[in-house]
């Protein structure tokens, strides 16, 4: 994971993204997940200082130089600010950018940093976002792209762009959630006090992120419950319970903000959390399958063949 930031780079929108994917370290340790890759951040400078002056004043200092970064990129995002800076002036960062996006799985920018990549010509053709106050601009300056100012972060095959400050966080929970499943990205954000999908954006957002994002506050803290407690039994009538609603009403408005029935919720992450770990620890099968409350094996088994 590598973060290029500008000169105008603010530091919530690196130091944001970053304890996401940093976090995860520690939450796959708690997931029992021994076997999983986390991220190793890679700070990259876009001149050659040997600090990045952030907009807030903090200092942040950079891994390298982005010339001198020799190592394999497998996300490349570049973090903009409060201001724009296009890299025009900087012929050998635009030719960087362009070399090493080719061979990267996925790359974007945060905020502001969608400048920078469009001045590469690697928004070409692309419909894009970021700050809503520097949208115009950017459709202004770069006409061969498509600016939606709207969604606070369009992901499109292996690029994302997102709106301001923020958006990165939203942005890192997603990829989180595609890297590492929704077990995952539901611990993170709950240890950042996040939600994990803020309305407006579900044609951006992953389906089994989508699942999670209700607009009641009734709901809101259910799906974390819930990870937390698959191996119990968890009947339509003891969610209905813990929420203090009789089961019909529950099932009724649980269906019509997930978009799914209580039973299939609880099923499918069910179904996620055994097939992570199957993959991605040393605990035996029948471990894993009381931990995902599926009461045995064969029970198990037969889940995720259906699943």
């Amino acid at each position: 994971m590598v973060l290029l930031a500008t000169p105008t780079t603010s530091a919530l929108e690196v130091a944001g993204p970053a304890e996401a994917f940093r976090m995860t370290t520690e939450k796959l340790a708690e997931a029992g997940r021994t076997r999983s890759r986390d991220y190793t951040i890679h700070l990259l400078s876009s001149v050659d200082t040997p600090t990045i002056e952030s907009t807030s004043g903090i200092s942040l200092v950079p891994h390298a130089f982005y010339p001198r970064y020799a190592g394999p990129i497998d996300t490349l995002l570049v973090v903009g600010g409060l201001d724009v800076w296009t890299g025009r002036d900087t012929p050998d960062l635009l030719t960087w950018l362009r070399e090493r996006v080719a061979g990267v799985r996925r790359f974007g920018s945060i905020c502001t940093g969608a400048f920078l990549l469009a001045e590469a010509g690697l928004l070409d053709g692309e419909r894009v976002t970021t700050h809503w106050f520097f949208c115009e601009r950017l459709a202004r300056e770069y006409p061969a792209l498509t600016v939606d100012p709207e969604p606070i972060f369009i992901r499109n095959g292996r690029l994302s762009t997102t709106a301001g400050v923020t958006a990165g966080l939203d942005l890192a929970l997603s990829m989180i959630e595609e890297d590492l499943g929704l077990e995952i990205a539901l611990r993170v954000a709950r240890a950042l006090v996040l939600y994990l999908r803020r309305p407006g954006w579900q044609s951006q957002f992953s389906s089994a992120l989508a699942l999670q994002a209700p607009t009641r506050l009734t709901f809101r803290d259910l799906p974390f419950w819930i990870i937390e407690n698959l191996r119990e039994t968890l009947t339509l009538e003891s969610l209905a319970s813990r929420l203090s609603m009789s089961p019909r009403n529950f099932s009724r408005q649980f269906a019509k903000d997930f978009g799914i029935t209580p039973q299939r919720f609880v099923t499918e992450l069910r179904i996620e959390m055994a097939k992570r770990l199957l993959g991605e620890s040393t605990r035996s099968r029948a471990e894993i399958a009381a931990e995902c409350g599926f009461g045995s094996v064969d029970a198990m088994e037969r889940a995720l063949k259906r699943g």
